[in-house]
């Protein structure tokens, strides 16, 4: 996969792993030309700091000329003042034209790290949701953050050092070989020593750097986690424990880093040492070849401006091959990100569920079917089936409740009807439509749902009420505000609706949290209203209230409602229990009572008791 294609989506591969010829393999060219691909589109700006560089350049290779005839006329008593302004305007020219060009190439790779950046972060905020049971968000993360600024580097100066140090050096040599072909030799003789040194330890250099990227983003990973669950660390005196967990984190990115250190560092000092000991060779034989009159002195300070000019380039040329192989180790960890599937955009329509699906017999209640389940089945793992045939409709203006036991799929039944996940059987229909023949983004205008985990991010009351609506009206927000009952949280809250919350709405208590939620679901006006057991964190007004809402909603939309409590199971117009991943039965709260030994026994297990929560070490949230 080039650069290009992958900011732009490419495709899926299995498990989400580069593709053989995506990272080109191991060599330095085939890294050089992935890299390369990375720039597709800032070509332009490579191509004039390249052109500035070399310009640059060839003034700086123009001055040790300049200097030798400045040596040999001051020898013959010669004028040397315009040689002496020729050579300053030389170093003048071209301290500029290089910093112009270096200008240049760090825009380009901002460029390039914008480009992968935009490309990373539109691609993980769409992955299917089982690639985010497979992937910590912490890791994810450090893609976006810590590879892509290694790859910045790499980007903005590896590549154009690769290029102009080799045709520096190249030119250094050429006239070196003009001056004084025999001490070339021996000025090339240990270069290639050093060369020889630098190609052995590239290999151990891009699996350092790969090992280290791998190191940081489990850190990064870890550390999200633990600070996302802070009071329960704290509630539990965890710290410690998470502090060790993390600093082995941090020790393993030490050692990965320290081995790229010790690698990069035997690679320096051998460029320094064969740069040093070609100078000093030059200076002795040279030095002894113009006592026997084998050469002028100009000529020996020419060759040996040449020589120590010579120590850039190249310099630059190895530490670039270091670079580009750094650079490799966290572009498979980018790419590897890049090829994550993503929620299709356009409809999918399974083999499955390519048969007209069965007629679905509507409710007793008034109103055509809102949403309907028909024998749908699905499992997380397909070893462990949660759904085994579940089947039910929701009505428009009715309210629906869920209950059973923890496990049961109440959860999951959301999870589908979010298309959150797809079924592996049967068929999930918006107002009779089949969900394979409408996109996602259809299917989730028609929903509002709210879990017990209420999502209240950092930002303004405003904001977090106004998330899926951001050009609602204040005449909008101020009427889902009352139905909400969120009137006293906004009156207490300095600057009311445009009060920071906090990050995770920190301000808020867990109730006021769920409310915000019930307003932001109700400002969307859904057709199907989800809710995962609304009342768990409110206290018995604030529920009566929330009743209240539900009934008033429910003359505008269909409600489905995960239900624990029996005031909630009471007011629904109809009840589905499931067991199992099936559903065991269906009916009225008496009807149920009557006919359903599953329903009496959780009522009487106060499963379902009146301004209560679950008992028995039943957890609310998800429940399968």
């Amino acid at each position: 996969m080039t650069g290009a294609s992958a900011v732009n989506g490419g495709p899926a591969a299995v498990n989400g792993s580069p593709a053989a010829g995506a990272t080109g393999g191991t060599s330095t060219r085939a890294a050089v030309a992935t890299m390369y691909r990375l720039t597709a589109g800032h070509r332009g700006a490579i191509a004039a700091a390249t052109a500035l560089t070399l310009v640059g350049s060839a003034l700086g290779l123009a001055q040790p000329l300049v200097a030798k005839h400045v040596v040999d006329a001051s020898g013959h008593g010669q004028v040397i003042w315009p040689l002496l302004a020729l050579l300053g305007a030389l170093f003048v020219v071209e301290a500029a034209t290089g910093a112009a060009g270096r200008f240049l190439l760090e825009r380009m790779g901002e460029g390039v790290v914008r480009q992968l950046r935009h490309g990373l972060v539109g691609r993980l905020l769409r992955l299917e949701m089982r690639e985010y049971d497979q992937h910590r968000a912490g890791d994810l993360i450090s893609r976006v953050t810590a590879d892509t600024t290694v790859l910045r580097e790499v980007v903005s100066q590896a590549l154009v050092d690769l290029v102009t140090g080799s045709i520096v050096a190249a030119g250094a040599i050429v006239l070196m070989a003009w001056l004084d072909p025999l001490l070339l030799l021996l000025v090339a003789a240990t270069v290639a020593a050093a060369a020889f040194v630098v190609a052995s330890l590239l290999t151990g250099i891009r699996n350092a750097s790969e090992h280290m990227q791998n190191s940081v983003g489990a850190l990064a990973a870890d550390l999200e986690r633990a600070l996302g669950a802070l009071p329960m660390v704290r509630v539990h005196r965890a710290e410690e424990r998470e502090a060790a967990g993390i600093g082995a984190r941090v020790e393993a990115a030490y050692g990965a880093g320290v081995r790229t250190a010790k690698l990069a560092s035997v690679m320096s000092p051998a460029v320094e040492l064969a740069v040093q000991g070609s100078f000093l060779i030059v200076l002795v034989v040279g030095g002894l070849r113009v006592d026997n009159h084998a050469g002028s002195l100009g000529d020996l300070v020419a060759f040996l401006l040449y020589a120590s000019f010579l120590v850039l380039p190249l310099s630059s040329v190895f530490r670039a091959m270091g670079l580009v192989q750094r650079g490799m180790g966290a572009y498979q960890r980018i790419e590897g990100a890049l090829r994550l599937p993503v929620e299709p955009t356009a409809p999918q329509t399974r083999q499955a569920a390519a048969h007209t699906p069965l007629p679905v017999r509507p409710s007793t209640a008034p109103g055509r079917v809102a949403l309907a389940l028909h024998d749908v089945r699905f499992g997380y793992d397909t070893q462990r089936p949660v759904l085994r045939g579940i089947s039910f409709t929701v009505a428009h203006r009715q309210q629906v409740a869920l209950v059973g036991r923890s496990g049961a799929g109440k959860s999951t039944v959301f999870a589908l009807a979010a298309r959150f996940y797809e079924p592996d059987a049967g068929t999930v229909l918006f107002d009779g439509r089949p969900t394979t023949e409408l996109t996602r983004d259809a299917c989730r205008r028609r929903i509002a749902v709210v879990d017990q985990n209420s999502h209240v991010v950092h930002g303004t009351l405003r904001d977090n009420i106004a998330y899926g609506m951001p050009g609602a009206t204040e005449a909008e927000i101020r009427r889902v505000v009352e139905l909400a009952r969120l009137d006293e949280v906004v009156d207490r809250l300095p600057g009311g609706l445009d009060a920071v919350v906090g990050e995770r709405g920190s301000t808020l208590s867990g109730g006021e949290r769920q409310r915000v939620a019930v307003a932001r679901a109700l400002l969307a006006r859904p057709s199907v209203l989800l809710l995962d057991e609304p009342t768990s964190h409110l206290d018995a007004i604030n529920e009566a209230a929330l009743i209240g809402v539900m009934k008033e909603v429910g003359q505008e939309c269909a409600v489905l409602v995960i239900a624990h409590r029996l005031s909630t199971v009471q007011h629904a117009d109809h009840i589905v229990v499931l067991h199992e991943g099936r559903t065991e039965a269906a009916g009225r709260h008496e009807e149920l009572l009557a006919c359903s030994p599953l329903y009496r026994e959780l009522a009487a297990s106060q499963m379902l008791r009146p301004g209560a929560t679950p008992a028995h070490g039943t957890v609310p949230g998800r429940t399968g």
